[in-house]
């Protein structure tokens, strides 16, 4: 597999490399020092979502960020390998071919899922969800969802074809504040840049399709370890009420509101997301690297 390249403007592009893990190439961005934290964004998105929250963490953690298989600069090895399970499963291997030891993992929307079910795998301390994507379809989007997003996802150039609907300044700015949330011009344009790879939404679609929460949420009571919700009033996505419902069934799991933004809180108030985090991740600092 060939590494794509990174544009010059990508936030942390120094802190980029590439590394072979079967059956993806992947890529992370690997900054700071101290206990290890790891990082995954939600569905479309890449580590540039995290682009405001790092420089708040990295000053007592080594962040790892990475992006989800075949979307960002991730290559996707096999197709079939886009499901919770299949990724969890993946990143994990990740971690332990790189002797990463992360003492907790942060996830956006879809990336929490992941977060939540690598605490199922893996020996973690704790778990931070934003806005964490938790909850199953309802009614006839239950199964008309799914089952549009496979077709799609199994039609030839359909990433081409979204990428080129799409992959203009307005209809990305559009998607953007449908979430609830204003980020700034720079942000918005890495939005752009994403959009315009047609092999990252071909990724989407396929993450889409083959998404499967069931197991995860009927195991939500065995969840034993300390886990923050991180809940946006403003989000049009995930309504807070989804990490409500979740947290009443998990033993050691708190949810805090940040009143006033959307979906992509983490990026358009870091500050108070990470001031949030770090007090709840202070028990983590007396783990080793």
């Amino acid at each position: 597999m060939r590494p794509p390249v990174i544009p010059a403007n990508w936030p942390f592009r120094a802190a980029s490399r590439h590394i072979a893990c079967k059956p993806h190439l992947w890529h992370v961005q690997d900054l700071g020092s101290g206990p290890t934290l790891l990082l995954i964004h939600g569905a479309g998105g890449a580590t540039h979502s995290f682009r405001h929250l790092i420089p708040l963490l990295q000053d007592r953690f080594r962040v790892i960020a990475l992006d989800v298989p075949g979307q960002g600069f991730t290559v996707l090895g096999d197709r079939r390998r886009c499901g919770l399970d299949a990724m969890a499963t993946d990143i994990a291997a990740l971690c332990a071919q790189e002797g990463w030891r992360p003492c907790a993992v942060i996830g956006h929307s879809a990336g929490a899922a992941i977060a939540l079910r690598l605490a199922e795998i893996m020996p973690l301390r704790a778990v931070v969800g934003i806005n964490a994507a938790l909850g199953s379809f309802d009614g006839l989007s239950g199964w008309i969802f799914p089952v549009l997003a496979r077709l799609l996802a199994l039609t030839p150039m359909v990433g081409a074809l979204f990428s080129r609907m799409i992959g203009t300044p307005a209809q990305v700015h559009r998607l953007l504040t449908s979430t609830g949330s204003r980020i700034e011009p720079a942000g918005e344009a890495q939005y752009l840049q994403l959009v315009r790879m047609p092999s990252h939404v071909d990724a989407t679609l396929a993450m889409m399709a083959q998404w499967n929460l069931d197991g995860l949420l009927q195991r939500l009571d065995r969840q034993g370890l300390p886990c923050l919700l991180i809940t946006a009033s403003r989000d049009h996505a995930v309504p807070p009420s989804v990490s409500e419902r979740v947290a009443a069934r998990m033993p050691q799991a708190r949810v805090v509101d940040l009143a006033g933004f959307g979906h992509l809180v983490h990026e358009e108030a870091a500050a108070q997301t990470a001031d949030l985090i770090r007090p709840f991740l202070a028990p983590c600092q007396t783990s080793a690297t």
